[in-house]
């Protein structure tokens, strides 16, 4: 996607900032209730293990949202616009969803209303992984070539603030506020965060363009787009980049906190580092992104990428040595650090490669291949670790996160040669 010289580096307004990253804090609230939150009050209420594991699988809509992307790139409302015509009633929903949740009694929910709690659940990630489509489409759109580094550190920080907000934060407030008034707030928090999107005038600043859209409406609109993005040129290397870029931290991150259990490593202290570990993430986005503004796409990967795969390594310092507890801090705030601006500039470079009124889906593909190939290497990270030990686990991630720059490096080459554009 080429922009207009000027276009491309005028830096985003602040209401864009503000805009962008309440959209995506306003995704990691429910994502934290269900990951973080739910599974520890589940657990604490006598329900079944294999029970509170059906909440991974209420997250399938996030992997298969690539099937209905296209349409959230075809189909805008003449009323509300485009982006903002899908985001609004989407989130709509979410909020209606979570308040539910908190007219509900606790008691009730995790007892027998158990189901209607599941099947809210997935209405929530079901509304939200097509809001997630229409919000990076818009993302694309709004900001230039130079400033999607800053534009994807509000991606990551927001979302992240999120989470913890309704995560840890809800673990926190739950006992004195308890789950009625506790939840109500992250529902509050998310009607707050619509308040950006409602003011927003994209009818007037991003007219929709039908033209660039294709034509067919049915189910050959699926195979049409994603046709249209897999031939240009490029982009079966470009795709080959997003594969393989975070499978070392893909890897090995999955046992840090096993290993630190295996050490000796409290709840509490686990909980301790990872909250400030998320912080360091945030701070790492946004310096990911400001870096990225400074030397471009092809030396962040390589920078970022070879600072991750250095950070997934150092973790086999830990391995027996978990009582020194400043050095444990030190390797996961760099490993946090380092994964905060890989992700960015991934992130950023997946959006150089996403055509006019197709971004959302082509956004969505990309992400989508992404967290597909990691997921089943993230799964095979416990078989690893028991059969390597937790140090050889981590040494060959890294080693694995070094290797793969040179599909980033490749990719880099083909760009000079043949001035394709990414």
């Amino acid at each position: 996607m080429s922009l207009p010289s000027s276009a491309a580096f005028a830096r985003p307004s602040t209401g864009t900032l503000v805009l962008l990253a309440s959209l995506y804090c306003a995704q990691g609230l429910p994502s934290g209730l269900i990951a973080h939150a739910l599974p520890v009050l589940l657990r604490q209420h006598g329900v079944d293990l294999a029970l509170i594991g059906l909440l991974k699988l209420l997250a399938l809509p996030w992997l298969l949202k690539v099937f209905w992307a296209p349409w959230i790139d075809r189909l805008a409302s003449q009323r509300l616009g485009h982006h903002r015509g899908w985001i609004l009633p989407l989130q709509g929903t979410v909020i209606l969803c979570v308040a539910a949740l908190a007219l509900l009694s606790p008691q009730s929910l995790f007892g027998s209303g158990l189901w209607l709690l599941l099947g809210l659940l997935l209405l929530i990630n079901l509304t939200a992984s097509t809001q997630d489509v229409a919000t990076d489409g818009l993302t694309v759109r709004l900001l230039p070539e130079r400033w999607r580094g800053l534009g994807n550190s509000l991606q990551v920080g927001g979302y992240k603030v999120g989470m913890i907000v309704s995560g840890s934060g809800l673990l926190l407030v739950i006992d004195p506020l308890g789950w009625n008034l506790a939840v109500g707030v992250v529902a509050g928090l998310l009607l707050l965060m619509t308040v950006p999107i409602w003011l927003f005038p994209e009818r007037r600043v991003l007219p929709f363009q039908p033209a660039l859209a294709e034509t067919a409406l049915g189910p050959r609109l699926l195979w049409q787009h994603y046709r249209g993005l897999l031939v240009q040129p490029g982009m079966l290397l470009w795709l080959a980049v997003v594969l393989t870029f975070k499978l070392g931290d893909s890897l090995g991150s999955p046992m840090i906190k096993p290993m630190l259990v295996d050490q000796g490593w409290s709840t509490g202290q686990l909980g301790q580092l990872t909250l400030i570990s998320s912080l360091a993430g945030i701070g790492g986005a946004f310096l990911g992104g400001l870096l990225y503004a400074r030397i471009g796409v092809l030396r962040s990967l390589i920078l970022f990428g070879a600072l991750q795969a250095a950070g997934i390594a150092a973790l086999a310092l830990l391995v027996g040595n978990g009582a020194q507890v400043g050095l444990v801090y030190a390797v996961a705030l760099f490993e946090q650090v380092a994964d905060g601006m890989s992700t960015v500039a991934l992130f950023a470079a997946m959006m150089r490669m996403c055509r006019p009124e197709h971004e959302g889906a082509d956004f969505t593909l990309q992400a989508s291949a992404q967290l597909l190939l990691a997921g089943f290497v993230g799964a095979s990270s416990g078989v690893l670790a028991e059969k390597l030990g937790y140090e050889g686990l981590f040494v060959g991630a890294g080693l694995l996160g070094v290797l793969v720059l040179g599909v980033v490096m490749l990719h880099g080459r083909r760009v000079r040669v043949s001035g394709v554009s990414g």
